[in-house]
């Protein structure tokens, strides 16, 4: 019995989200599936952590465990034959049987991807989120600041998120403007249910004016969520990078 870890790219406009649930097809089950066709063998991919429906993935990782004998510079190959244009694996390697996706995570990176226009696009909408007014990114900035380091980010927390502990890391947020589209990329040790979407939408109310870096630095410490910015939609977030080192 081998472990092997994969790195996975996909679309997820089409999937309820990583995790395979009765209510819709998932990525995690268009993987079973392709593998069990191409080796009539049943696995169980373990994701670094689960996508919501909608949100896509650059690199999401996971691991599996399996008999068969194929090179795991190969697996990648005959994967996409069985996978759906919008799931392909980028990679794979064998690591430690005592390795898990999941639970070695030491960081992750999470992109979001807007633009704005008195028109949505007709190209953008299942991967980025539309907003009308230009938000000011200098301001943008600012505010992101007040977000870094160390900080019990329960205000950041959507209704039914269920974890032990809201205190996360967060070790950069970087903003990035070209043309009418802008790009948030956060880095941090873990991420709570919805924080992402939530951080986005609390910049984005920032560089309008909205919010001031005081006052959301105030809503994180008193832990108000209707201190912040809205809920982003889940088709501009992308799980872009997963660090084990």
């Amino acid at each position: 019995m081998r472990r092997v870890l994969l790195g996975i790219q996909y679309k997820g406009t089409a999937y309820c989200g990583w995790q395979r649930q009765k209510n819709g097809l998932s990525v995690q089950e268009v993987l079973m599936t392709a593998w069990r066709k191409l080796f009539q063998e049943d696995v169980v991919f373990h994701g670094s952590g689960r996508t919501d429906a909608g949100v896509h993935a650059l690199c999401q990782c996971a691991h599996f465990d399996t008999v068969s004998a194929i090179p795991a510079d190969k697996i990648p190959y005959a994967f996409n034959t069985k996978l759906p244009e919008d799931v392909r694996v980028l990679w794979a390697k064998e690591v430690p049987h005592d390795f898990h996706a999941r639970f070695d995570v030491r960081r992750k990176t999470y992109v979001y991807k807007l633009y704005y226009g008195d028109v949505a696009s007709a190209f953008l909408y299942q991967t980025h989120c539309h907003v009308v007014r230009r938000p000011d990114v200098a301001l943008m900035r600012d505010a992101a600041r007040v977000m870094l380091g160390e900080h019990d980010f329960k205000a950041m927390q959507a209704t039914g998120g269920h974890v032990k502990s809201t205190v996360r890391t967060i070790y950069s947020i970087d903003v990035a403007e070209q043309g009418n589209e802008i790009e948030v990329r956060v880095c941090g040790n873990g991420f709570l249910y919805n924080m992402v979407r939530i951080m986005v939408g609390t910049l984005v109310y920032a560089g309008w004016g909205w919010l001031t870096p005081d006052a959301i630095a105030k809503a994180i410490a008193d832990k108000d969520r209707t201190g912040l910015g809205k809920t982003l939609d889940a088709c501009g977030l992308y799980l872009a990078q997963v660090d084990y080192q």
